[in-house]
């Protein structure tokens, strides 16, 4: 069974979205692709099952929170 998840993050500019993309896209790979629309950072990723989606995600959200705590410094 394939799965696939979108996230969505707003931020106060585009600017700042694409900072944090660029800082994740280092992780983006097989299974996750990041993408700026705007003030909004769009994360997809793709899995083969779910539990393999969940622990992809999980590490997207830890890189994002630390990519974040770096831009406020």
């Amino acid at each position: 069974m394939r799965v696939h998840c979108r996230l969505q993050f707003g931020y106060r500019s585009k600017a700042v979205a694409e900072k944090v993309a660029r800082s994740l896209r280092v992780d983006d790979a097989t299974y996750i692709t990041s993408t700026v629309d705007g003030r909004t950072l769009i994360a997809e990723a793709h899995a083969d099952s779910l539990l393999a989606l969940l622990h992809t995600v999980e590490d997207y959200l830890a890189c994002l929170t630390v990519a974040e705590k770096v831009l406020r410094g």
